[in-house]
């Protein structure tokens, strides 16, 4: 094994987003930084390819990026200088109900109201309401989430603006399931399952408490940035934060599969991959799902004692399937929605949503599953030819299959006969709502929970979020208890900087940018101690 030529400031594991937004704010400093990256190209979870059919552009994991357009992070880095083109459909989000008519979030909140008062006298005023107590708090509630764990100078934001938004009653209402909230705020089924379906993009349940801060968290961003998309594919984002890195010296490797990190003394001090060793002078940043990095690139002598420990219940999301395809029209609803949406969701209500999502958490294999899917031709013109659709659709799934709750033919192994068949099901679901769906399909692809990880070793099992979003691993218990919901893992010079740290998944950049200020902020200190002494 080689030694690197010399060695760099910050070596970081992982070119997706985080390990990206890591690696811009320690070149801003002033650090020299390498990116080490296993797959053929950068962008982990965002990225785009053309595989499915000639001409077409789809996104092959995440598409739509409401917390990057919030993220102050990332909006720091100007990355429209480095060709990034932010895209939105004519609306955010729709969900076509079974008797025709459609739940429809716009970006405009008033055209928003006014569709949900005409379904239901009352609601929108009720809509409005509660997007202007958003307004007043809701960026300082993204400011905690997004800084490490305790937001002081967030937090004490939002407990200034909290009497104006009603006090205990309004934190009293994010802590509740989001059916509660729903049923609480709104008559009608627009608001209360158009909530319940942005609560879906997590892992905790609809009758969960905290589902409704998850709900109301994207159903806000919605009205306040939309659901942008990156002009050319998903993969554009990434690659704006790329060629930021390298512009400002930063050095990006692919094909750089890492494989181990090397521990002295209790601090890293360089990470290897098959063939060379990389110093790492001051830092080594993981963008690295945690069981992976704890006892498998560190190894497990060097992984301390209380986060081994806290590794024996470390829970993961639940894994995913992924059906794009490529359609030689636009979509073929039963009943036009009033503005196209970019982003709509399948279930045909909220309690068959919640009986769907309760059965992954069962371990059954749904049998209607809820879908969460994206018209991405509709939301940027360039992603396939004029007057087609680039479609996408996904589900969860356990990752260790009981029983289908379906016909039973599906036993979880996730085989490509599963997936198939499983694909079959989700695409029946979609022929209900538009039941010439079928025949304007050109091709199929399907992306499995063993090929997500095959692409992303960060997606174990196809789940997307580096672990589970429920509570009891939140905060102060991500990854572990005891770790303070911070990116500091135990062992010196070493910090966690994936979706596997607070504050979670979604395309925000926050553990990366965690894990970048707690590297300088460590480097101070120790240059501190060191004059001290």
């Amino acid at each position: 094994m080689t030694a690197g030529r010399a060695a760099h400031d910050a070596v970081v594991i992982g070119a997706g987003p985080n390990g990206l937004v890591a690696a811009n704010y320690l070149a801003d400093a002033g650090w020299s930084v390498l990116v080490l990256e296993a797959q053929p190209e950068v962008g982990g979870a965002v990225r785009s390819d053309t595989e499915v059919y000639d001409g077409f552009v789809h996104d092959t994991f995440s598409a739509f990026y409401p917390l990057a357009a919030a993220s102050k992070t990332i909006q720091s880095f100007q990355l429209e200088r480095h060709g990034l083109v932010w895209r939105h459909a004519p609306a955010v989000l729709g969900h076509p109900l079974p008797d025709g008519q459609w739940a429809i979030l716009h970006r405009d909140r008033t055209r928003t109201a006014r569709m949900m008062d005409e379904a239901h006298p009352g609601d929108g005023d009720a809509w409005l309401e509660l997007v202007d107590k958003w307004d007043r708090i809701g960026p300082h509630i993204i400011s905690a989430l997004l800084t490490p764990f305790p937001p002081v100078k967030a937090g004490l934001g939002a407990l200034t603006k909290l009497r104006g938004v009603g006090g205990l009653e309004f934190v009293q209402q994010m802590l509740m399931p989001v059916t509660d909230l729903g049923r609480t705020l709104f008559g009608g089924v627009s608001p209360r399952i158009l909530l319940a379906g942005n609560a879906g993009h997590a892992d905790i349940p609809l009758d969960g408490s905290g589902s409704a801060l998850m709900g109301v968290l994207l159903a806000m961003l919605g009205q306040t940035v939309g659901f942008p998309v990156p002009e050319g594919g998903a993969g554009r984002l990434t690659q704006a934060l790329a060629a930021r890195l390298e512009s400002m010296g930063g050095e990006i490797r692919c094909n750089a599969e890492v494989v181990g990190i090397d521990v002295e003394g209790g601090r890293a001090v360089a990470v290897r991959t098959e063939g060379e060793r990389f110093e790492a002078g001051r830092a080594v940043l993981a963008d690295v799902v945690a069981s992976n990095l704890y006892g498998k690139l560190v190894a497990p002598d060097d992984v301390p004692a209380k986060v081994a420990k806290g590794m024996k219940s470390f829970q993961l999301d639940p894994g995913t399937i992924k059906v794009d395809w490529a359609l030689d029209g636009p979509m073929p609803w039963k009943s036009r929605p009033a503005y196209a949406p970019g982003t709509f969701h399948v279930a045909d209500s909220v309690e068959q949503m919640s009986e769907a999502l309760a059965q992954v958490t069962a371990g059954a294999i749904p049998a209607r599953p809820f879908m969460l899917a994206g018209q991405m031709t509709t939301s940027d013109g360039t992603r396939s030819p004029a007057g087609t659709e680039s479609l996408w659709a996904y589900t969860h799934v356990p990752h260790n299959a009981a029983f289908d709750a379906g016909d039973g033919g599906i036993r979880g192994t996730w085989d490509r006969d599963d997936c198939e068949r499983f694909a079959d099901r989700m695409q029946a679901r979609i022929v209900e709502l538009a039941p010439d769906f079928e025949s304007r399909v050109l091709a199929r692809r399907i992306i499995g929970p063993r090929e997500m990880e095959a692409r992303d070793a960060n997606l174990v099992g196809g789940a997307l979020n580096g672990g589970t979003a429920n509570l009891h691993q939140q905060l102060v218990f991500r990854p572990v208890p005891g770790q303070g919901g911070r990116a500091e893992t135990g062992i010196g010079g070493l910090y966690l900087a994936s979706a596997s740290a607070h504050p979670g998944g979604g395309v925000h950049g926050a553990p990366g940018m965690n894990a970048a200020r707690a590297a300088l902020a460590h480097r101070r200190l120790r240059r501190v101690t060191s004059v001290l002494s």
